[in-house]
């Protein structure tokens, strides 16, 4: 049953990091307008399973009183609200508190923010204490992520493991694979990381994709209204789930005759390759065309 609804408020980021599922970075588009928001939310009321909402990006921040507005609309419906963000702002503890109060104020409860050398480099650990520290002051539900460079580690069992935390798709696929050891492509038969038969949340961008995973869109709510588009999923059916699974990204590979190499790090990296080749195909799915880092 669905529970959550994330928006990606704005495909825009002051950063632009090597493994962002997104592609977002500076000068991107594909930012809510609050009308825009206040739909989706009714929309969410309508399904009457929806119990959380996020603010998320690219950087939601960027666009603050948005997200205000945002946090207040959702609230006002009874939602539980939160934002995930790289805490760009947290340059103190007392500017942290500076950005978090009217947040908190509003009945925001969750945080969940970036502190990690592909953000911040030598910086981080400070960043964490520094967020940490104004989320206790205001009560907050905090968590911080962590993803680093990928490395390869040598496992227990003797095997080549890959530590850093970094899923490979987005721009990480082409960013950050090289050196990375390769697992025989018709082994990758599952989509480990998402539920796609029943999902819990589902993210939702401006221009109406409503994404099971960022760039694969169960469809298009601006055409059919969010709560008719859950409602009537059938994951069995839809061009690009059914193959995931049946047999992840070996099956969708396979159905569609998508040319692969030998190997790949893993199934995310193989998955977001032959979806990445289905774009022009399947645009209504795969979308939009800047998570596939096209124009």
């Amino acid at each position: 049953m669905m529970t959550g609804i994330h928006f990606l408020t704005t495909l825009a980021c002051n950063f632009e990091c090597d493994h962002c599922f997104t592609y977002s970075g500076p000068g991107k588009g594909g930012t809510f307008t609050i009308a825009q928001v206040r739909a989706v939310l009714d929309e969410a009321v309508r399904l009457g399973s929806i119990d959380m909402i996020y603010f998320e990006g690219g950087e939601p921040l960027l666009y603050y009183p948005l997200v205000l507005e945002g946090i207040d609309e959702a609230r006002r419906r009874g939602f539980k609200t939160g934002i995930v963000t790289n805490a760009y702002w947290a340059t103190s503890e007392e500017d942290a508190l500076l950005w978090l109060r009217p947040l908190a104020a509003r009945g925001m409860t969750a945080l969940r923010a970036s502190d990690d050398g592909l953000h911040y480099g030598d910086a981080r650990g400070k960043h964490n204490d520094r967020i940490m520290a104004a989320a206790k002051t205001l009560g907050l539900d905090a968590k911080v992520f962590v993803t680093e460079r990928p490395a390869v580690q040598c496992g227990a069992d003797g095997q080549a493991k890959i530590a850093g935390g970094v899923m490979f798709r987005g721009r990480a696929a082409d960013k950050l694979v090289d050196g990375m050891p390769r697992r025989p492509w018709e082994t990758l038969t599952k989509c480990p990381h998402e539920n796609l038969k029943d999902p819990g949340r589902v993210h939702v961008d401006a221009f109406g994709n409503a994404h099971l995973c960022q760039g694969l869109s169960m469809g298009n709510f601006w055409q059919t209204p969010f709560a008719d588009l859950v409602r009537g999923y059938a994951p069995e059916a839809h061009p690009i789930v059914g193959p995931l699974l049946r047999g992840g990204p070996a099956e969708l590979a396979r159905v569609y005759g998508v040319p692969h190499e030998e190997g790949y790090v893993d199934e995310c990296h193989f998955c977001y390759r032959v979806r990445q080749a289905l774009v022009e195909r399947f645009p209504q799915y795969l979308a939009p065309r800047q998570i596939y880092g096209l124009a």
